[in-house]
Parts: structure tokens; sequence; C-alpha cells
């Protein structure tokens, strides 16, 4: 089932279920996506296009989250975390610290990587293969464990 077609299922249902929150959600995911396509020529995303507009999102409410967090907003932190639940229902399975791990370890070998210099090498070729399945942070540190 496409994205859209998903996300308006999902809308009905909580119109239904008076789910204020992730009905709210719902439709800033829409309106996000529906911006990205108006600002293509076309009007049309991809798959991954969606994808990116999905990960965008989470990224933002991470970033507020710690923002919350250290203000001490509990109020905001509490709802903001229940955004990122709701988002995170679209995006892909997330992989494990072993699957990661794995990609990571692989990927130094095709590269050839031996110290911190090669990092931009390797992330290069590891965001690519994991897009929307790990945070680019956590990634990050994986990689530059293994290259020390």
């Amino acid at each position: 089932m496409a994205l859209l077609d998903r996300l308006n299922e999902d809308m009905k249902q909580a119109m239904r279920n008076k789910e204020k929150q992730k009905l709210t959600v719902i439709r800033m995911i829409k309106a996000s996506l529906q911006n990205e396509a108006i600002k293509k020529k076309d009007g049309e995303l991809t798959e991954e296009e969606e994808l990116q507009v999905l990960i965008r999102e989470v990224k933002q409410r991470n970033d507020s989250l710690q923002e919350f967090k250290s203000a001490n907003r509990d109020d905001l932190v509490t709802k903001t975390e229940q955004e990122i639940e709701i988002l995170e229902v679209y995006l892909p399975a997330q992989l494990s610290d072993e699957e990661l791990q794995q990609i990571v370890d692989q990927t130094i070998q095709e590269v050839g990587a031996t110290s911190k210099a090669d990092m931009g090498k390797v992330m290069s070729a590891v965001m690519p293969k994991i897009k929307g399945k790990a945070d680019g942070s956590r990634v990050n540190q994986m990689v530059a464990k293994q290259l020390q």
C-alpha cells in the first residue's frame, strides 16, 4: 500500500477513534509530503523521497526533544515522544545493533578503510545501504569506534 493511501486510512481510523494526537501527526505528515511534492516539478514523490520526508520529520522531533529535556519541559517531552512513536510506524523497521555492526564491518572491508581519515568514504558507502533503517549519528559512532 502506498504511503499516502496508508496515511488516509489511518487518518480515517484516528477520526473514528477520536485519537486527536495521532490525527494531528498524520495531517502534519501529509502536509509535509504535499509540500515536498509541490516543490518537485511533476508533483509526484518516489518512495525514497517519501522516506526522506519521514526521516526529516523524525529528526526534527528528536532535536526538539533534546531541547525540551534540557529546558525541563516534561509536558512537551511527553507530547514529542508520542509524535515520534506515531511517525516511526511509517518508517522501515530499524536495524538492531548487531545488524548495523555487520553492515559497518562489511563496508569497512569493501572500502579498505584503516584509519579515521577514511571515515568519509565509509559513511558515504554505508548510508545508502541503511537508508531509513538506522540513524546517521548511530552509524557515525559505530564507524568511528571501528576506525580508532
